[in-house]
Order: structure tokens, then C-alpha cells, then sequence
């Protein structure tokens, strides 16, 4: 028999704000994802729609499954949740499918993982153990942070050599905000932000492949080759711009419709959106987002345990670093990374994280309300 009261409770008790936010960003993701790919037949992305529904699905089923996961446990095997994401990594490179020039993906039959999408929550719960078991009370210094920065090193390292700079690079901001978050030392910032700005300088010289120095070089002065590296940019903000105030219209993105627009299914998928909704459509998304992230920023204040504060930082800076990147790069205000847009741009592996980590979120406020 059903108890019906501890479902009660349980229901009572749950907290549905992030898996309701998620799904009106997704709403408007699916919407705008089959705007941009329906105008033509020969569209070789025409139909991507009707997969992403079904990543979605999966991701929501998975993302509930873990809602229900005890904290605890979650805490207890942060690191072989880690470890065994490092075994993943490097399997890529004996095993993983070549892609777009880059080895992301392992093949399972007809299904695909990117591994370096799941590390972003293995090294945001890895992290967190790490502080909680050695949280000092007073500011760290650059020998409190070592260990947790090999942390975020190690798979950043192996993701960037794949090559995929921009999630590489991703996994390296989640590890700063989780430390400035504890208390850094201001020296201790200022010696990693000298670290960075050297290692940033010899990655261009002798890491960085050609095409990902023409990404920066294109971000520069795009219309240097307008024709070439700077095409996607400035075909973008042709798309953003054009969209002007309330903008033209569903179904009417005529950078979409005309295949103007590259990849307006994953990387690009904000430019057609402001090219239908303009302006105003562009503030209620972003409003959207605003909410998701300002309310993960009230439960890290709400939870009384350093793992789950923490935990929550690291998930609302996996959020804000793709939002904030990803609407930066079609705007041409930042180098184009090739970050997917949370929840709207096209990608399985993109939709199952951000599942993951909503239901993180969720049994994390669950546990809150126990008490």
C-alpha cells in the first residue's frame, strides 16, 4: 500500500521552482529552435526539433531521479563520480567519435555522450567536498586552493586538447567563483590572475590551434575577413540588430530562413531569437534566466551545510558563465567559444547537464525544508 501521507509530505515539501523555470526557458528554446531551422526542405538541420524533445525528456526524467537523491550520498561519492568522469575523458581520446575537426563524443550504439558536459557537475560536486572537508575560517591562500585548482586543472587540460577551448575554459571560471566564494585572499587573486594572464599567453603562442587564434583575432576586428572567420560574427549581429525593438516576428528570422546564419541551432540560437522578439523578447529571456539564477543565489544563503551552499555556487556558475558567454559571443562582445545557450541551443549532452544539475538544485531546497 501507498502511504499517502508521506506523499503528501514529500510533494509538500518539494521545491518546483527550478524544473518550472527550466521548462519555460526550454518552452521558448523549442519554439525558437524549430523557427530557426523549418525555413527549407534542404536544411540539413530541419527536424532537429523533434530530437531535442526527446533529450529533453530523458533529461527531465533524469534530472527528477535526481531530485530525489539524498544529499548525502551525493557527498559520499563526489569523487568517484569525479574520477570515473576522468575515465570518460581520456577514453574520448582512445574510443571517442570525431566530430567538427574535434574528438567530444563516445559512442553507445546510436547514442553519443560528451563527457566533458557531465565533468562540469563532477568537478562542481568534487570541489565541494574538498572546501567542506577543508574549509578554513580564514582567507586562503594560493597553498589552500592548490589542491582544489588541480581539481579543476586536470579535466580542463584534457577537454582543451580534445579540442574544445571554450568548455576547458569553462571548467577553470567554475573553480574560481567556487573559491572566490570561500574567501579568497586579494593577493591570492591577484597571483592567479597574473597565472592566468601568462598561461593565456603562452596557450596563444604555442597551444592554441590556427583556427581558435582566428577566433580571437576575428573578435577583434571581425571584418578583417569578412568572408571567413568574421562571417559567423558579423552575420550575427546583422540578425540582432535587424530585430531592432519588438522585432519581426515568429517564424520570420529571414538570417535563419536563408541559411545567412551558421549553426543558428546551437551556438547562434540568441541571435534569431532577437532577430523575431527583439529587444523586449531578448529582456524577458534574459529575466528568465535572472530568476533561475538569482534564486540558486538565495538557496546557497538558505542551506545550513558548506556542501550544499557550495554546491549550489558551483550549478549557478555553470549557468550564469554559458548565459553570460554565449549571449556575449553573438553580440560580439566576446570571442566566439562555441558555449551552447542553456536550454535553448540543440545538444543532448547540454540538456542532460543542465537536467542534472536542476535536480541538484532541487533535492538540495528539498533538504532545506526538512527542517
Amino acid at each position: 500500500m501507498i502511504n499517502l501521507k508521506f506523499v503528501g509530505e514529500a510533494l509538500r515539501r518539494y521545491d518546483f521552482s527550478f524544473f518550472v523555470i527550466s521548462l519555460m526557458i526550454f518552452s521558448v528554446g523549442i519554439l525558437n529552435l524549430y523557427s530557426a531551422t523549418h525555413g527549407s526542405a534542404a536544411n540539413p538541420h530541419a527536424g532537429v526539433y523533434k530530437m531535442q524533445l526527446i533529450y529533453f525528456t530523458f533529461s527531465l526524467v533524469v534530472g527528477l531521479f535526481v531530485s530525489f537523491i539524498d544529499v548525502k550520498t551525493i557527498y559520499r561519492y563526489a569523487y568517484v563520480l569525479y574520477f570515473f568522469n576522468i575515465f570518460l575523458l581520456i577514453l574520448v581520446f582512445i574510443l571517442g567519435d570525431v566530430g567538427m575537426g574535434a574528438r567530444r563524443w563516445i559512442a553507445f550504439g546510436p547514442v553519443r555522450i560528451q563527457p566533458s558536459e557531465l565533468m562540469k557537475i563532477s568537478v562542481v560536486i568534487a570541489l565541494a567536498r574538498w572546501f567542506t572537508r577543508n574549509n578554513p575560517d580564514r582567507e586562503m591562500g594560493f597553498k589552500e586552493v592548490l589542491i582544489p585548482f588541480i581539481i579543476a586543472l586536470v579535466p580542463a587540460l584534457l577537454i582543451i586538447v580534445e579540442p574544445d577551448l571554450g568548455t576547458g575554459l569553462l571548467i577553470l571560471l567554475i573553480f574560481f567563483v567556487i573559491a572566490f566564494y570561500r574567501n579568497l585572499k586579494w593577493k591570492t587573486i591577484a597571483i592567479i590572475g597574473v597565472f592566468a594572464l601568462i598561461s593565456g599567453s603562452l596557450m596563444y603562442n604555442f597551444g592554441l590551434r590556427e583556427y581558435q587564434k582566428k577566433r580571437i583575432v576575428t573578435f577583434i576586428n571581425p571584418d578583417a575577413d569578412a568572408r571567413g572567420s568574421g562571417y559567423n560574427a558579423i552575420q550575427s549581429k546583422i540578425s540582432i540588430g535587424s530585430g531592432r525593438f519588438l522585432g519581426k516576428g515568429y517564424l520570420k528570422s529571414s538570417q535563419a530562413s536563408l541559411n545567412y546564419l551558421p549553426e543558428n541551432h546551437t551556438d547562434f540560437v540568441f541571435s534569431v531569437f532577437n532577430e523575431e522578439h527583439g529587444f523586449l523578447g531578448a529582456l524577458v529571456l534574459i529575466g528568465l534566466y535572472l530568476t533561475l539564477l538569482i534564486r540558486m543565489v538565495w538557496l546557497s544563503q538558505a542551506v545550513s551545510k558548506v556542501f550544499q551552499s557550495i554546491a549550489v555556487i558551483g550549478i549557478m556558475s555553470i549557468y550564469f558563465w554559458h548565459t553570460f558567454v554565449n549571449m556575449g559571443m553573438v553580440m560580439g562582445v566576446m570571442p566566439i567559444v562555441g558555449l551552447p545557450l542553456p536550454l535553448m541551443s540543440y545538444g543532448g549532452s547540454s540538456l542532460l547537464t543542465f537536467g542534472i544539475a536542476c535536480g541538484l538544485a532541487t533535492t538540495i531546497s528539498n533538504t532545506r525544508n526538512l527542517f
